[in-house]
């Protein structure tokens, strides 16, 4: 886990340096108190799914996108890779249960698709900055049915179902122009018919291992409290901030 801001002993030259001959940064100086609240034990349910949604509905409260959420990937070289999805379903069974976890959606043949396939183990990344919160999540993903990616590819708004097509998402296009003529290319093929999801998009649901909750403090003497599966529910414990 990581203090968002202003970590000890890092050299100023790293953090001050910007493009070269543009405006130097300041970063070194710029600090936020963080004072909002704090997390105890005792305000801490049973089960992290409740308090995921309990937080989730502050973050809704506050604004912006609380279901936008970082995904991170490895190769089968060790070369992680981050980006940003939207979280699109939670399914909050018990501990025990094989079905728990955080859905989300994409083609298959992406680079977070692939690698996934080949590595299973990720980590999410929920930041409601605006609440000082942070929330993450280190667990394993599989393919959701084929039944669940499509229902939830129905929903979808029929420009977003064309570019499902149309996009061969994480590979090399020479221009904007050329995906634009993709794009023309799956609205022909759909044209006066629905559009079904495409064999290489679906969903992957990220059945979590462990779930830590962060909520920023005076001083960076934060509150982190994690839960981890074990047996048939979860374990909690603080860590250091």
């Amino acid at each position: 886990m990581f203090a968002p801001m202003d970590q000890p002993g890092a050299p100023r030259e790293a953090s001050a340096a910007g493009a070269e001959g543009g405006r130097r940064l300041d970063l070194a100086g710029q600090r936020v108190d963080y004072a909002m609240g704090g997390l105890s034990e005792e305000d801490a349910p049973g089960s992290p799914y409740e308090l995921f949604t309990r937080w989730y509905d502050e973050a809704l409260a506050a604004g912006g996108e609380p279901n936008a959420m970082v995904v991170s990937t490895v190769s089968a070289d060790g070369a992680p890779s981050s980006r940003t999805v939207l979280l699109k379903g939670l399914d909050p069974s018990s501990g025990s249960g094989n079905r728990d976890g955080f859905v989300f959606f994409t083609n298959y043949r992406s680079r977070k698709g692939r690698e996934l396939a080949d590595e299973p183990r990720c980590a999410l990344l929920f930041p409601w900055y605006a609440l000082q919160r942070q929330v993450r999540v280190e667990g394993t993903a599989e393919q959701v049915s084929r039944a669940e990616s499509q229902a939830y590819f129905a929903s979808r708004p029929r420009d977003a179902q064309l570019g499902a097509w149309a996009s061969p998402q994480s590979g090399e296009v020479p221009d904007r122009a050329a995906l634009e003529r993709l794009l023309a290319e799956a609205a022909d093929r759909f044209e006066g018919t629905d559009v079904p999801c495409p064999p290489h998009w679906g969903g992957f649901r990220v059945r979590p291992e462990a779930i830590e909750f962060w909520q920023g403090r005076h001083g960076r003497m934060h509150d982190r409290l994690v839960y981890r599966r074990g047996g048939d529910g979860w374990t909690r414990s603080r860590l250091a901030p």
